[in-house]
């Protein structure tokens, strides 16, 4: 156990705890009672992060930032040791931040989004599990607690992405997010198991990561490059990048709180934080730096292009994740975690802001989401209108908000390590700009046209609103590189990417209002992208070639696994032997009897058997 007294303890157990505090209570008193288990949910969110801001100032009162780690054992035997605990450092610290700050405004938010549902109490619960569950990987000081809350995160998230389970659509969107997570996490267990299998330490093999980080250097490396793609298996998964990217998309399918959860704050930034977190490993192999720098680049101009077709408000914004994820990723490929921490940190702020302004949207809307059955919103709608063209045009990458500094980090970290992956990275940034915009004349621009009455949505969903675009605004000039790595100085802004990247999200922002500021019937990029717009309506067919897999290889493979195991393994194996131990003892039966002389009998043939053979 390390232990820096700047640091109390106590505050950080009971900001891991606090929100399973507030799950088991509206699990076991308050399902019956919205407003009660409403309360009771925020109040577990908010405790955990007054207690993480009292955290953040102990951690940067000291010269350098403090550290606190504290262990319990678990489970010991023989060589295999597992830990319970947590590690505070500057990089958790403010990770914590985002979760609980973040988390904080959507849990406020979703008292008025979820006000009308009958099953509120149930989605505040299972809200506080997620919350529960994700601060547990941001503390979690070892590789198989940070699984085990890994695993809780994606139950969460399939509880909450199919909370309206009765609707087929739903179900389904949770059951495939919940699928595609458990195929991810089965490499990134086989990696955590590898790492330690040859992670021998002196006295045993370890889980810890500050074991680990003394150990990784002297690993072999082409070991340590099978480890680390292995570990990104688990990236790729909760953090949706190709070819996992698909469940993603259908996760909208959940109420718009938790989308803004799984987007901004939680479930996707998990995947950004692993790598961060144990950049140790990642760092140590060039191999796995390329694989996952274009894997990132590939996911992000992919659901980029993707959206330009989409007509859902949320599963645009949903492609948007999508995209941005790719440049995080990318970031820390280009061995940025500083930059992918940055980015991943303002897009929580406005990403954030625009799902909680599309859910006011679709409240007011009666819970309409395509965007060509709405316009003119903005007149109506001032304040979900105003903060959510901030949340837009801090994703743009419009200076001097927050998007503008985290997204050109990267884009200067790619512009001057490798040319390909800038190119990608800013083509993307284009499309970003472009399908933004689109979203935001059709929806907001020009003269109301709504059969039904529109109106802003209570005070308490536009004062979440009114929070983020604050951070969105200002989050460029807080210092968050200091905050998250206070070892590393922070880059200088490349003026000369700054300058092309604005000009590149101007363009794009023009392009849209040049299509779509002036309102038409549906979308005349239809027209104009001809077949190829059908490509973009169908994903690139990715669903389409993952049902014909399941439905047709998966199937009748396990079909006929499952027919090999009655016929050959059950029928031949099991019941052969089984009927031969049964006729066996059928036979040896007879030999007891229960009559003396019989046994006399066998006795003496014994006995001259035995003469024979000792005479023979």
């Amino acid at each position: 156990m390390v232990l820096i007294n700047m640091i109390n303890p106590l505050l950080v157990w009971v900001a891991f705890f606090a929100p399973l505090v507030a799950c088991v209570l509206i699990t076991l008193f308050f399902l019956r009672s919205k407003t009660s288990s409403s309360l009771i949910a925020i109040a577990g969110i908010l405790t955990s992060f007054v207690c993480s801001c009292l955290i953040f100032t102990q951690i940067f009162q000291a010269n350098p930032p403090a550290q606190l780690q504290q262990s319990l054992t678990w489970i010991s035997f023989d060589a295999l040791t597992i830990n319970f605990g947590f590690l505070i450092n500057p990089l958790a610290i403010m990770m914590l931040l985002i979760v609980t700050g973040v988390g904080s405004a959507i849990f406020i938010y979703s008292r008025g989004y979820m006000d009308e549902d009958p099953s509120s109490p149930r989605f505040f619960a299972e809200l506080s599990l997620f919350a529960f569950s994700m601060i547990g990987i941001v503390l979690s000081n070892n590789f198989i607690q940070l699984f085990i809350f890994w695993e809780l995160v994606g139950l969460s998230s399939y509880l909450l992405i199919g909370f309206w389970y009765a609707k087929p659509s739903a179900a389904d969107a949770g059951v495939k997010a919940f699928m595609v997570n458990r195929l991810s996490d089965f490499g990134f267990l086989c990696g955590i198991i590898l790492l330690w299998s040859i992670s021998d330490i002196g006295h045993g093999r370890s889980f810890l990561f500050t074991d680990l980080t003394a150990v990784v250097p002297h690993l072999n490396p082409h070991i340590l490059t099978i480890t680390a793609l292995l570990l990104f298996c688990g990236v790729v998964g909760k953090s949706a990048q190709v070819p996992l990217h698909v469940w993603l998309i259908d996760a909208m399918e959940g109420p718009t709180p938790v989308s803004a959860l799984i987007h901004a704050a939680t479930m996707v930034a998990a995947g950004i934080y692993l790598l961060s977190r144990t950049f140790f490993i990642f760092g140590s192999s060039p191999t796995a730096l390329l694989v996952i720098a274009y894997t990132g680049a590939i996911t992000s101009l992919m659901a980029a292009i993707l959206a330009i077709a989409e007509n859902d408000i949320k599963r645009i914004l949903a492609y948007s994740t999508l995209s941005q994820l790719g440049l995080m990723v990318l970031g820390l490929g280009l061995a940025g975690p500083m930059q992918g921490m940055y980015h991943l940190t303002t897009h929580a702020f406005f990403k954030a802001l625009l799902f909680l302004g599309a859910g006011s949207v679709i409240i007011a809307t009666h819970h309409e989401q395509n965007i060509w059955n709405m316009q003119g919103l903005l007149k109506k709608m001032p304040i979900t209108g105003i903060t959510f063209l901030i949340g837009t045009l801090a994703l743009c990458g419009i200076f001097p908000l927050s998007g503008f500094w985290s997204k050109d980090a990267i884009l200067g970290l790619a512009f001057t390590h490798n040319t390909v992956l800038y190119l990608i990275a800013a083509t993307a940034s284009g499309f970003t700009a472009f399908y933004m915009g689109r979203l935001y004349f059709v929806v907001f621009w020009g003269e109301p046209a709504h059969s039904h009455e529109v109106h802003e949505s209570p005070v308490v969903m536009t004062l979440p609103l009114i929070f983020l675009a604050i951070l969105s605004t200002i989050g460029g000039f807080i210092g968050i590189p200091h905050y998250l790595f206070p070892q590393k100085t922070p880059e200088e802004l490349n003026v000369r990417v700054a300058i092309i990247s604005s000009i590149v999200a101007v363009l794009g922002l023009g392009f849209s209002y040049m299509i779509y500021g002036k309102r038409t019937a549906s979308d005349p990029l239809a027209a104009k992208l001809g077949n190829f717009y059908t490509v973009l309506k169908n994903k690139f067919y990715f669903d389409i070639v993952y049902g014909w897999y399941v439905d047709h290889i998966q199937q009748n493979m396990a079909l006929f696994l499952s027919r090999f195991e009655k016929e050959f393994i059950v029928r031949l194996c099991v019941g052969g032997l089984t009927n031969l131990a049964r006729q066996g003892g059928k036979t040896f039966r007879y030999l007891q009897n229960g009559l003396v002389q019989f046994y006399a009998l066998i006795f003496i043939l014994g006995t001259v058997l035995l003469f024979l053979l000792m005479y023979h």
